[in-house]
C-alpha cells in the first residue's frame, strides 16, 4: 500500500477485500476492518520435535473426550456446538496385541522430573543425568530395574501403550511412575539383544481428515496470545456486538495461546475471524492440517 494513497482509496480497498471474503453488511465490514488493524503479539504454534516425552507435544488426545466444561464463553449453546465439532478432529482406536516386543517402545507417558525436550531416545536418556537412577550391568540388574517399573512384569501382565499420529510411529509406555528406570531397562535390552515380549493394549490416536474438514467448514479457529484477553480493542470487538464464540485452553507450556473458535455462519463472527487472520493470528486448523499431512506422508 503506497504512503500517498488517500484515506478514501484505502477504505475502498478494504471494502473490496471484505466483499471478496463474503463479508457483506456494514457491521461485518466494520468488524473485519477493526480486527485487521489489531496489533497483538501473535506467535506461531510449535511443531512437535522428536522427544521421549509424551507430554512434550500438544495434548490433542484430549479432544476425543473433551469435557463439557473444557470450553469457556458466554453462551452454553455456542460452547456445546464447538465441542461437538472438536471431538471429531481426533480418532481413537484400541488394539490388543498378544506378543509385543517391548524393545519397540521409545517414549514415556510418565511425568518427567524436569522436561528435557532434547532427549530423543531411551539410549540418550540412559546416558543422561536422568539415567543415573538405574545401573544395569547384568541380566539380574535388568530384571530388578524393569520389575521396579512394572511390578507385574514377571507375571506377564499386559503393558499399556500409546501412539499418536502427530508423534509419528513412536510407541509410548503408559506407566505413570518410574519412567526413567523403564527407559534404562529397554535401552539395555536393545543393547544386549534381549527379546522381551508381553501382551499389550495399544491406544492409537490420529488426526481425522474429515473431522478437520468439517471444523474448517464451520469455524475459524485462531491462537490468541494471553495479552489479547486484556486488550480493550480486541475485547470490544468480541463483546460489543454479541458475537458467538468459544474459547479452549489446550496447550500446557507457559504463556501458551488460547484457541478462539468463531462460527462462520455468523456474519460478524466470520468477519472477526477473517480480520484476525489478516492481522497475523495463527490458523489453528491450518496447523492441525499440517500435522495431519506430515504424519500421513
Amino acid at each position: 500500500m503506497s504512503l500517498s494513497e488517500s484515506p478514501t482509496s484505502i477504505a475502498s480497498r478494504l471494502s473490496a477485500l471484505a466483499q471478496r471474503l463474503g463479508l457483506s453488511g456494514r457491521v461485518p465490514r466494520l468488524v473485519f476492518e477493526r480486527a485487521r488493524a489489531l496489533r497483538l503479539p501473535f506467535m506461531g504454534l510449535p511443531i512437535p520435535a522428536p522427544s521421549v516425552w509424551w507430554q512434550a507435544g500438544p495434548p490433542l488426545q484430549r479432544l476425543v473426550d473433551l469435557p463439557r466444561d473444557a470450553l469457556s464463553g458466554p453462551v452454553q449453546e455456542d460452547k456445546a456446538a464447538a465441542r461437538a465439532v472438536l471431538m471429531q478432529v481426533v480418532e481413537r482406536e484400541v488394539q490388543h496385541l498378544d506378543d509385543f516386543d517391548l524393545r519397540q517402545i521409545d517414549g514415556l507417558c510418565s511425568a518427567p522430573p524436569r522436561l528435557d525436550d532434547t532427549l530423543a531416545s531411551f539410549e540418550e536418556l540412559a546416558g543422561s543425568a536422568l539415567g543415573r537412577c538405574a545401573r544395569i550391568i547384568s541380566y539380574k540388574d535388568f530384571l530388578k530395574t524393569i520389575s521396579n517399573a512394572m511390578p507385574r512384569f514377571l507375571a506377564a501382565e499386559a503393558v499399556e501403550l500409546r501412539q499418536a499420529s502427530w508423534y509419528g510411529e513412536r510407541m509410548f509406555w503408559g506407566g505413570e511412575q518410574h519412567g526413567e528406570e523403564f527407559a534404562c531397562a529397554i535401552a539395555y535390552a536393545r543393547l544386549r539383544g534381549l527379546e522381551v515380549t508381553l501382551p499389550a493394549e495399544l491406544v492409537r490416536y490420529r488426526l481425522s481428515a474429515s473431522g478437520l474438514a468439517e471444523l474448517r467448514r464451520l469455524y475459524h479457529m485462531t491462537a490468541m496470545p494471553v495479552q489479547a484477553w486484556s486488550e480493550p480493542a480486541f475485547m470490544s470487538l468480541l463483546l460489543d456486538h454479541g458475537l458467538p464464540y468459544a474459547r479452549l485452553s489446550l496447550l500446557r507450556y507457559p504463556n501458551a495461546p488460547e484457541f478462539l473458535l468463531l462460527p462462520k455462519d455468523s456474519p460478524e463472527a466470520n468477519a472477526l475471524g477473517e480480520g484476525l487472520r489478516q492481522a497475523g493470528a495463527p490458523d489453528v486448523i491450518g496447523y492441525l492440517e499440517a500435522l495431519q499431512k506430515r504424519t500421513a506422508a
